[in-house]
């Protein structure tokens, strides 16, 4: 059976800039960060570093593409072909 789960359905961290603080919050450092995935968007905000912040948003982006192949497994069940090796933090 051909792998159907495509590069097109990932999500996809798009973007990662400075920007003023949401309405209601306060300080600075704060960002807005797009993630895509196929026609969807998900826009957040999060306040740190440039790099503190695309590194949190990258393992969200990795969190919900690992959760998406999941459910993608477990509908094709046994006829997946790849395996997935988890590792525990040291």
């Amino acid at each position: 059976m051909p792998n159907t789960h495509s590069q097109s359905h990932s999500y996809k961290l798009k973007s990662v800039r400075t920007e003023c603080p949401p309405s209601g919050a306060e300080g600075v450092g704060w960002h807005r960060y797009v993630i895509t995935q196929g026609g969807n968007t998900i826009v957040g905000h999060r306040q740190g570093s440039t790099r503190s912040v695309t590194l949190v948003v990258e393992e969200i982006v990795l969190r919900l593409n690992e959760r998406q192949l999941g459910n993608f497994r477990r509908a094709l069940g046994s006829q997946f072909p790849y395996q997935i090796k988890k590792t525990s933090p040291t």
